[in-house]
């Protein structure tokens, strides 16, 4: 195994790859290198002398400036590297479009739903209109499990504490993502389940709702029945008698939308999981397919390089108003826009924002960015777009599943149990977390710091995203985890 990688040529810093100790030699670029400390895996070492105040390169940009004068050989983080980033910037056009590639259209075996979506679970979905209900759609769906036939895969309960006691946007995004979430096409039916005097009750729901199929969509109210768990199994039973008739049917990868997420992320995260999620991602688009890609806090340092791949000056537009928009979200609570990476992303070599971000971005490929949604907004356009939602794992992952991701890949380096209403695959950035953590990751990209192949894998991993589509479960479904939050910016009554 090789001791480091220089990610880009003009890099200062290199990566470990495994523990190199004080007093070590490592050769790189043509020279001996003395380790003047230990460097643990995943950290940053210095490969040239950087004065105080100069800019620290990795990725080939900019990810800090150096707090003090850093030698050659030293560690590399949060004690001598500091951000660089502040508040706003103005920002200007400069589009880099990338040739636009085309790949031959392969095939899964999906749900073809009345409304033309393809989805790649048929399960029916218990969605709250209000948290009060929570405890008895947990019982509906568990008295309804014994009664799934056909085709149906699952019954699944959606818990949230909302729905009732906010005000304004926060009231409007949690109908937007409920509403999302009843339109989705995973699920081939639906029970939604309201209290009858919440501010979110069936009859306001249903005007954002808007046009529903009546066979794939019921409603019942608790308070206006004796049993509300009983009358909720029946319509369970009546919605699995319709959905159970569904078939797979072979559908081109283009009806395919993959949520792009990351969440306990390493040094090794923007390396190889992170990449390769990418490469995944441009075969989709490059066969007509969507990717979305959101953590907007995780774009802070790395955002022009989005915007110079705005497929026009009006989605360019919309992608300052997304970036600076979310900038005004955390100064108006008091927050600085650049204390970002938690300590499991420190503890793992993330030492800045910028440092975070250009690795998170690498889940969007390289093709040009089509749209940008605002939350709760659905995908418009196939292709790569962008999608408002903050860094927050669940909450981020929800909002890919409202806009209509069938499934999202989690890239990790620290590990996480969590999965969303939808597939969630897990994708280690290194193969020691897969090895320790068999029961949460899905697959391993640490192989590509084993020599691994970035075309032959990203080809195999693709391959492994049409067989989930095509009803293989993730661990995360194996283990029944299903979880949502959704995003809320203001007060509760």
């Amino acid at each position: 195994m090789r001791d480091i990688i220089v990610i880009h040529p003009d890099d200062s810093v290199a990566i470990a790859l495994r523990p190199i100790h004080k007093g070590e030699t490592i050769s790189v670029r043509d020279r001996e290198l003395v380790i003047l400390e230990d460097i643990a895996p995943g950290h940053k070492i210095a490969l040239c002398s950087i004065e105080k105040g100069s800019n620290v390169l990795k990725y080939g940009y900019p990810i800090g400036r150096a707090k003090e004068m850093i030698p050659a050989g030293a560690w590399v983080h949060t004690h001598n590297l500091q951000t660089n980033l502040n508040q706003k910037l103005d920002y200007t056009y400069a589009p880099v479009l990338p040739e636009q590639r085309r790949e031959e259209a392969e095939y899964f075996l999906g749900y073809r739903r009345n409304d033309g979506k393809v989805g790649v679970r048929n399960e029916i979905w218990i969605i709250p209109t209000v948290g009060c209900v929570n405890s008895i759609a947990q019982q509906i769906e568990q008295k309804s499990r014994p009664l799934i036939t056909g085709t149906v895969e699952n019954v699944c309960a959606f818990q949230h504490p909302y729905g009732c006691s906010q005000l304004s946007e926060d009231h409007a995004m949690t109908q937007e993502a409920l509403a999302g979430l009843a339109k989705h096409p995973n699920a081939g039916g639906v029970l939604i389940l309201g209290l009858g005097c919440e501010n979110n009750n069936i009859q306001e729901f249903r005007a954002v709702l808007g046009e529903y199929d009546p066979e794939r969509i019921r409603f019942l109210n608790c308070q206006d029945y004796p049993d509300e768990v009983d009358q909720g199994v029946e319509c369970i039973r009546e919605l699995i008698a319709y959905a159970g008739t569904c078939k797979r049917e072979p559908c081109p990868a283009q009806e395919l939308i993959l949520g792009l997420k990351c969440g306990g992320s390493d040094g090794f995260s923007g390396i190889t999981a992170n990449p390769l999620v990418g490469a995944a991602a441009d075969l989709l688009t490059a066969q007509g397919g969507t990717a979305v890609l959101t953590e907007v806090p995780e774009m802070f340092g790395a955002e022009t390089i989005l915007m110079n791949r705005c497929q026009s000056q009006e989605v360019f537009e919309k992608t300052v108003s997304l970036i600076n928009d979310f900038k005004d979200y955390f100064t108006r609570h008091g927050q600085v826009v650049y204390e970002n990476p938690s300590p499991g992303n420190k503890a793992g070599g993330i030492s800045t924002l910028e440092d975070k971000s250009l690795g998170c971005i690498q889940k969007g490929g390289r093709g040009s960015v089509v749209d940008v949604l605002k939350y709760g907004e659905p995908v418009r356009i196939r292709g790569l777009n962008l999608l408002q939602a903050p860094g927050n794992d669940l909450v981020a992952a929800t909002a890919l599943v409202v806009s209509g991701a069938q499934i999202v890949l989690f890239t990790t380096g620290r590990g996480t149990p969590f999965h969303s209403p939808v597939p969630t695959v897990k994708i280690s950035s290194n193969s020691d977390l897969y090895h320790r953590k068999k029961n949460w990751i899905d697959f391993n990209a640490g192989a590509l710091l084993e020599n691994g192949s970035m075309e032959n894998m990203s080809r195999d991993f693709f391959r492994y995203i049409l067989e989930v589509a095509s009803g293989r479960q993730t661990l995360g479904e194996q283990h029944g985890f299903r979880d949502i939050a959704i995003f809320k910016d203001g007060v509760t009554l």
